[in-house]
């Protein structure tokens, strides 16, 4: 690439800053790189010489430029009378500024603050029109260089080809190839295309004289003069990765524009500065506290640290007494923050009023102890601790309290589970089959899915690489988008089932790659699926067994990567709490976003629980205020485990607690039987056996809890009763609802019915009331097993294949 590479922060016009961003996990970044709400740095002077390709028009009579613009912008005599006629009274119109050439008077002119030039031709429509088009010659025949707002506040419809056809640049043309390949709609291809030409025109260079720092200006100033079709977006998200991967960036550069905005961490004295402490010294006090004690904690945690000693603490004891000049808190001090502290800003009680109180004792305390080893940096802060044995007397309580608030949450959401499992499983089903079916017809053919009669449409954009599947229900009329609707209801499926089945955080769930789906082979031959969860809150990393429904929905979502990208692509994430990126890994949970595949966020599994449970209360009045958090299916799998008979230490090692009373703070029960069985259960275990024995278990306990499996499988499928339980059923089995069928064994289904029924006949013959009640109670059992279990066989098997680890890129 050429070294020249220069950008013009004056075209832009607006406030700049200058702080340069600190970036985790793609490298280090270069000068420039800055967040959009620190201050600009001044970017490279404009060349000497800008490109004109039609050589240069600065001071050319108007004629000649009229000539110019006719012969340039049109083939045939008609279009070009047009072309004079729209390109004269605009040069006219700029003429009567003062200025030796066009771009002194254009700036003369006050259209670079945002006054489009067909406001000169008043209410008259067809000058306006002519006096617009001819501003896109100008600025694509580079006769005048405007300001970003200059540029945008005229709308220009065909501008890209005007720019693209008076540059001839060849690395213009390889971008612009680049962009037809995105799998978007053609409208978002020609946006990105539109914001290189537009940036391009403001700064008056080539593609070759880009930076990534001009790019980044320019995309930062158009969010924040509302450019971007506003929705708070950053201008150029789609153009970044395209150049990145064209090689127009230094290698260091981030690969998406987010990965350029994100301001990563903070040093702790910027983050204790935020809250714009008065008092130097304990700001300076806080800050080598705060710095001491992030040796043994994570970046949130001490995010949250620094809020509560200084935002919520500090900062709120010198509003109560600007005065004060040390720790050394009076009594009337204390109390009013107290006071302050039981109430929010919005008027409602405080819920967690220990966690502030516990962060301030504990900086007392941990400034008496190291006073004792370091006397000269320390002593001089010691004060009494204003936090007393009895302000810290209530909170057991409190977290008693806590624990009963989620308990009753998980046990409101308990009946509620099902309704929502059954539901994004039947919408994603539902919507997959009329897919496949829209997908055998032409645009324009009629097809029928469920007994419903559909008609495919063409969308407006059939340039799109992978076109959009819409159809219209011809009895009631609906459109209905069929491939995006099944899309966001497949991951609304997977999400909500893996969170169900697997009792993983969210931030467990969005760190499973291709990578953690393992298989281990019992002695037996048996092979077992694993799913390796990555360390997460505790730190260790854990293998659960996968159940087979676990291992439909992982199955699943790898064939859809597979389907759409030959194999799971490898993408980076970004974790908000860390504030870093990770390397890049073939993510399983991943979407498309700003051009580029990205991990999926938290805050996206939240969105796409939001959106199940709002779509249930139209059918459901129950899920009307009811949501569902990713921490809700953890607590509701913890229940479920333990009271299905699961010894809790085991199922404190699926969940991946260290200590086995956090996992009895999880669990949820729901009557006085269950209380006082399980109270027993453990009171029995402890009187025999000894208080060590409460560990992880051991190789033969997960031998036994294997074998136990082995134990239940029957003729039809396997038997789901708890864990250590004999059959409760006396072995019928097809009324007992612990039965999962095989679909194999569908038609010995069909032959037992066939039984059923000619015992019925018999049964109705002899006058047997009894037994035909009976008979008719198995038939209803049988009948609805058959359709769950042919539920199961449409989904059909999935080949899983094994993860290729990629080449690195120098070799490909």
């Amino acid at each position: 690439m050429p070294g020249s590479k220069v950008g013009n922060s004056q075209r832009l016009k607006g406030p700049t800053t200058n702080r340069v961003r600190r970036h985790q996990g793609e490298g280090p970044v270069p000068e420039g790189i800055y967040t959009p709400t620190a201050v600009t740095p001044a970017l490279p002077p404009l060349p000497s010489r800008p490109p004109r390709s039609l050589g240069d028009l600065s001071t050319m009579p108007v004629e000649e430029i009229v000539q110019i613009t006719a012969d340039h912008f049109s083939s045939s005599e008609a279009m070009k009378w047009k072309q004079r006629g729209a390109m004269r009274p605009f040069l006219h119109h700029l003429a009567a500024f003062p200025g030796a050439t066009w771009q002194e008077r254009w700036e003369a002119s006050g259209h670079d603050e945002g006054r489009p030039v067909s406001d000169a031709a008043g209410d008259n429509k067809y000058l306006r029109n002519k006096l617009n088009r001819a501003t896109g010659y100008a600025f694509a025949l580079r006769l005048v260089r405007p300001t970003l707002l200059g540029f945008r506040c005229n709308r220009f419809f065909h501008y890209l080809p005007w720019f693209h056809g008076v540059a001839k640049d060849p690395w213009l043309e390889e971008f612009c190839r680049r962009a037809e390949q995105l799998p978007m709609s053609q409208a978002r291809r020609g946006r990105a295309k539109f914001d290189v030409c537009c940036a391009l025109t403001v700064f008056g260079i080539d593609l070759k004289d880009l930076t990534p720092e001009a790019l980044l200006h320019y995309s930062v100033e158009s969010r924040k003069h509302d450019l971007t079709g506003g929705n708070g977006c950053f201008g150029a998200t789609l153009s970044w990765p395209i150049l990145h991967e064209m090689g127009q960036f230094p290698s260091s550069t981030p690969r998406s524009l987010r990965g350029a905005v994100t301001r990563g961490q903070i040093p702790v004295d910027e983050a204790v500065d935020r809250h714009n402490v008065r008092n130097r010294e304990v700001r300076d006090l806080l800050v080598e506290y705060i710095r001491r004690r992030s040796a043994g904690l994570d970046y949130s945690t001490l995010r949250q640290l620094t809020n509560l000693l200084v935002g919520v603490f500090w900062k709120q004891i010198e509003k109560i007494n600007p005065g004060q000049k040390d720790l050394r808190l009076s009594e009337e001090t204390f109390t009013a923050w107290k006071e302050w502290l039981m109430v929010l800003p919005d008027g409602k009680p405080r819920l967690d009023v220990d966690g502030p109180m516990m962060a301030v004792r504990a900086l007392y305390l941990d400034l008496h102890t190291w006073s004792a080893a370091e006397p000269e940096r320390w002593a001089k802060w010691v004060a009494p601790c204003p936090i007393l044995d009895s302000d810290l007397r209530w909170f057991q309580i409190r977290r008693r309290r806590l624990q009963e608030r989620m308990a009753n949450r998980t046990r409101d959401r308990q009946p509620l589970l099902p309704i929502l499992s059954q539901h994004v499983t039947d919408t994603w089903h539902r919507l997959r089959s009329l897919l496949d079916a829209a997908l055998k017809v032409e645009n324009g053919e009629e097809f029928t899915a469920e007994g419903v009669t559909w008609l495919r449409v063409s969308t407006k954009d059939q340039r799109h690489n992978r076109p959009p599947v819409r159809a219209v229900n011809r009895t009631t009329g609906e459109l209905v988008h069929i491939s995006r609707d099944e899309n966001y209801a497949f991951w609304e499926w997977a999400i909500i089932e893996t969170l169900r089945l697997a009792g993983l955080r969210a931030e467990e769930l969005t760190e499973l790659t291709h990578l953690s789906v393992r298989q281990y082979q019992r002695p037996n031959g048996e092979v077992v699926a694993l799913l390796v969860i990555s360390p997460s809150k505790s730190d260790r990393e854990r293998v659960v067994p996968m159940a087979a429904e676990l291992f439909h929905v992982i199955a699943q979502i790898i064939r859809r990567h597979r389907h759409e990208h030959g194999a799971v692509p490898v993408c980076v994430r970004y974790d908000p709490h860390e504030k870093t990126w990770s390397e890049p890994l073939p993510y399983l949970f991943q979407n498309f976003h700003g051009g580029t595949q990205r991990g999926m966020s938290t805050t996206t599994l939240w969105r796409a629980i939001r959106r199940a449970c709002d779509a249930l209360t139209r059918t459901h009045p129950q899920f009307e205020g009811v949501k569902f958090a990713p921490h809700d299916f953890r607590r509701l799998f913890a229940t479920e485990l333990v009271n299905n008979g699961l010894p809790i230490h085991i199922g404190a090692a699926l969940l991946g607690h260290l200590d086995i009373r956090t996992t009895r703070g999880y669990v949820a029960v729901f009557n006085e039987d269950v209380i006082s069985n399980y109270q027993q259960f453990l009171a029995r275990r402890r009187a025999e056996r000894p208080t060590e024995e409460y560990r992880a278990p051991t190789s033969e306990e997960w031998s036994d809890f294997q074998d136990h499996f082995d134990k239940r499988r029957i003729e039809l499928g396997s038997c789901g009763r708890p864990y250590g339980t004999p059959c409760a059923h006396e072995h019928a089995c097809i009324r007992c609802p612990m039965l999962s069928v095989n679909p194999k064994m569908l038609p010995r289904l069909d032959e037992i019915e066939e039984d059923l029924l000619d015992r019925r006949k018999r049964a109705v013959a002899e006058g047997w009331q009894g037994e035909i009640e009976g008979v008719d109670m198995t038939l209803t059992f049988l009948r609805s097993k058959r359709e769950q279990t042919r539920r199961f066989e449409r989904v059909g098997p999935v080949e899983l294949g094994l993860p290729q680890p990629r080449p690195p890129l120098t070799e490909r």
